[in-house]
């Protein structure tokens, strides 16, 4: 069964299996994930349905005239979309009252619906979540890479964070693209696969393990 959800990071924590061994815990609120918008092949070329979550003081006037066409009332700070080309023989577009949705089973959500877990998933599932890692700034080699650093011993220059030789001489003469060096580190969109679900509540899950992101953070959730 196809899962989309929007969340953000709340509490990580621990608890303990049947077997009483301890385990890392993180809940993901979804409270205020709404169903926008289906977007149909004839209209882009492409299946996909567009969910809106968390709340924003100003959105821009596209944006609000998009939520006032589902009717949402609320501001919704996030919008992401969910492709579901792979899901064409389970999920299908509907329209019923004017008012646009899809079909899964005996399931009907439609645009302006709030979408909770429980319409999806149970207890043991496994789910892929993506979120953005922490940014961590400019970092070096020792701390990016994890590259152990040079001797400190005499004869050593203040070089013991140094990543040392980069490259060769005349031939050929330059420093290969992809080269393990300094550089920005974090902020990168991290997809950890096949997180298993403990428990299912209205407005959230709770999942086994940890997931990227600082707390409040963005969660794309796929089944």
């Amino acid at each position: 069964m196809p899962v989309f959800l929007l969340g953000k990071k709340s509490v990580s924590s621990q608890q303990f299996d049947k077997n009483g061994e301890r385990m890392p815990t993180t809940f993901i609120d979804t409270s205020s994930c709404h169903l926008i918008d289906i977007i149909t092949p004839d209209k882009r070329g492409y299946f996909s349905v567009k969910l809106g979550f968390g709340q924003a003081k100003n959105i821009k006037k596209p944006v609000k005239g998009e939520l006032e066409k589902a009717g949402i009332k609320t501001p919704l700070r996030f919008l992401r979309e969910f492709r579901l080309e792979d899901y064409k023989e389970k999920v299908q577009s509907i329209e019923e009252g004017g008012k646009k949705g899809i079909q899964i089973g005996d399931l009907k959500i439609f645009s302006g619906d709030v979408i909770n877990p429980t319409l999806f998933l149970k207890s043991g599932d496994l789910i892929r979540v993506t979120g953005t890692s922490k940014g961590k700034g400019f970092q070096g080699g020792m701390k990016r890479h994890g590259f152990k650093g040079r001797s400190q011993t005499h004869g050593a220059s203040r070089d013991e964070r140094a990543p040392g030789s980069i490259g060769m001489t005349t031939t050929p003469g330059r420093v290969f693209k992809g080269k393990r060096m300094a550089g920005r580190m974090g902020n990168d969109r991290v997809t950890i696969k096949n997180i298993e679900v403990v428990e299912v509540k209205e407005n959230g899950l709770l999942i086994k393990g940890l997931v990227a992101g600082a707390k409040g953070g963005l969660l794309e959730i796929r089944g």
